[in-house]
């Protein structure tokens, strides 16, 4: 059952018919009192209203909603071009918005995600597999960030997630994919960092054969390899400013314009954006859009470093050596007692990230399957140095150095081998070779 609430009777027929195709009965309500009225006597499934009312603004209603019904998801619909009122509903805690005229399969496709989110339980964690991306720690921090991450996956809003380079940034926003109505459709991640600017409209709007040298074939970009499910921008501080502008464009308008087309095409996406920057700063500064900062920081959800939730260290261990024992063909190796210890006081000004890769060497180093203070190689702790004494051969600890090297590099470009090849000052087939050579696997 949903509720519409509109002062247009004829809004209210046209929507109501629509919905009645897809199997869904409505009731109608056109104020906010007697739509809070028909609230408080019955369930509603879904709930569709508009911005304008006359004994109120629908904000309001949204607000009340979350206030009482936070499991009922609310969409709005807005004037033509009034995105201010758009990201001011879903920052109220709306699920979506629809804008006047309203687009009927539009329409359908929010009606249809909304109704996602009310899957009896067994049936979504049917949809969540092993695998799935998760924040490990007990935390209270962590906590937070698991309990917004909940009530992110149940909105269609743009996200901009903020942290620390290796704080798990896009760990968190795989999750508010998985967790959400798209979660059945792709998830795409980009680097816009690692992509060269002269390919970067193409790469993420697609191009039409012949539109430049090179383009023999037509080719999808990101947004429509991302169709019906989430496209996450990362560090999207490096974004040129002529690319901005477009970006901003496809947000508000929801169509893009291929490379070389004559007609632009409608996206259905959801953006979620992240950066290790400080973005509010490049406003300031010139670098970055005011418009477009507002339009992906509808939401901002901030991931605490690791130094700060010291508590978590443990069981990432844990995690991170299970991991790693799987891959390797090995069994898990114990970790000393001394050894956590130096790992729960050290900073880790590279967060989780660092201490996988601290790990993934110590793993290397150690002999007898058991992990020691001198074999973790802390900064500042008295351990082996890199190329220093211990009884470890010294191919093996090279072999160690360059595996780390490589694997921060493909991690820091989402294992974009050509970037990654670039970011180490050497060729793409001298990567590949050492690939090869050290076992690394090139489609993780």
């Amino acid at each position: 059952m949903a509720l519409v609430v509109d002062d247009e009777p004829d809004i209210c027929e046209l929507i109501g018919i629509t919905l009645s195709r897809m199997g869904i009965d409505t009731q109608s309500a056109h104020s906010i009192h007697s739509a809070r009225q028909l609230l408080g006597r019955q369930v509603f499934d879904f709930c569709l209203t508009d911005m304008r009312l006359p004994d109120g603004d629908g904000i309001d209603l949204v607000r009340h909603i979350n206030a009482t019904l936070d499991q009922l998801p609310v969409a709005v619909i807005t004037a033509h071009g009034n995105m201010e009122s758009a990201v001011e509903a879903l920052k109220a805690g709306a699920f979506d918005f629809v804008s006047k005229p309203v687009d009927l399969k539009s329409l359908r496709k929010l009606v249809n995600s909304a109704l996602k989110l009310n899957q009896p339980g067994e049936e979504r964690a049917a949809e969540v597999a092993d695998d799935a991306p998760v924040l490990i720690g007990e935390s209270q921090a962590l906590h937070k960030v698991r309990s917004m991450i909940a009530k992110l996956a149940r909105s269609q809003a743009p996200v901009y997630i903020s942290g620390e380079s290796g704080t798990g940034k896009e760990l968190a926003a795989r999750m508010i994919h998985r967790q959400g109505p798209r979660r059945t459709h792709p998830f795409v991640a980009v680097n816009c960092g690692a992509i060269p600017q002269e390919l970067m409209e193409s790469e993420l709007f697609g191009h039409r054969k012949g539109s430049f040298t090179g383009a023999h074939a037509d080719k999808e970009g990101l947004f429509q390899a991302a169709a019906g499910g989430t496209l996450f921008l990362d560090e999207i501080a490096d974004l040129p400013l002529h690319m901005q502008v477009k970006l901003l464009r496809a947000i508000q308008e929801k169509h893009i314009r291929p490379v070389g087309a004559s007609t632009e095409e409608p996206i259905d996406v959801r953006i979620i954006s992240a950066t290790h920057k400080a973005l509010s700063e490049k406003v300031a500064s010139g670098e970055f859009r005011q418009d477009l900062y507002y339009r992906l920081n509808v939401i901002e959800l901030a991931i605490p470093p690791l130094r700060e939730r010291p508590e978590d260290i443990p069981p990432l261990t844990g995690w991170i050596l299970d991991r790693q024992a799987l891959r390797w063909g090995m069994e898990k190796p114990a970790i000393a007692p001394e050894a956590q210890v130096l790992l729960s006081r050290y900073p880790f000004p590279g967060n989780v990230r660092e201490l996988e890769n601290i790990l993934e060497r110590a793993l290397t180093l150690t002999e007898q399957n058991r992990i020691t203070a001198e074999d973790l190689q802390l900064p500042g702790t008295g351990g082996r140095s890199e190329t220093g004494q211990g009884n470890t051969p010294l191919e093996q600890r090279l072999e160690a150095i360059e595996r780390t090297a490589i694997t921060e590099a493909l991690e820091a470009t989402h294992w974009n081998r050509t970037a990654a090849a670039k970011r180490l000052g050497m060729s793409f087939r001298s990567l590949r070779y050492r690939l090869q050579k050290l076992g690394i696997d090139q489609s993780e």
